[in-house]
């Protein structure tokens, strides 16, 4: 696997321990799976940790910025989309336990657009790996694979079943 999607690493760290299982974007996606690039940038902006739920600032704090030597990121996740589902952005509320962000955080991020939720379903990959991208903006592909062969699903096939039902069946 060399596809990768570039998000911020508590993101990452949320999704690859369960706390998280979706993302919210203002676009779909038709890349179907790709392994959890985690970025920083988002950790030199003033007062970044408001765009946290009171409860994952301190996991937030904890988890700013990626493991990185010699110029190479740690890759620890590998993700498939199990759907996108399409919400309106005053719908954004009844997904809180899905996701570490504020709600103020993501009515500024889709400005009253509508939101694509993306259904992870995230593996554990059986070693981490030091990596380098060739850069870009959403999505970036990596220099070297990364074997995928091994990987652990972060929640149990059952919880993972009635959480994305749960999602798809909300109004």
């Amino acid at each position: 696997m060399k596809k990768c999607l570039n998000e911020w690493n508590a993101t990452v760290e949320a999704l690859g321990q369960g706390r998280q299982t979706i993302l919210i974007r203002k676009y779909g996606t038709t890349v179907e799976n790709f392994l959890l690039y985690p970025t920083a940038s988002y950790a030199f902006k003033n007062d970044f940790l408001r765009s946290f739920e009171i409860e994952y600032k301190a996991f937030a704090s904890a988890n700013l910025i990626p493991k990185k030597e010699d110029g190479k990121t740690e890759i620890k996740y590998y993700a498939e989309v199990e759907d996108v589902v399409e919400k309106s952005s005053k719908m954004i509320g009844t997904l809180n336990k899905y996701h570490i962000w504020t709600k103020e955080h993501l009515e500024s991020y889709l400005n009253n657009k509508k939101a694509k939720i993306w259904i992870l379903r995230v593996y554990k990959l059986k070693e981490p790996v030091m990596v380098q991208t060739n850069g870009g903006t959403r999505y970036a592909n990596l220099k070297n694979e990364v074997p995928i062969a091994g990987m652990k699903p972060v929640l149990k096939d059952e919880m993972f079943s009635s959480l994305k039902k749960e999602i798809e069946c909300m109004n």
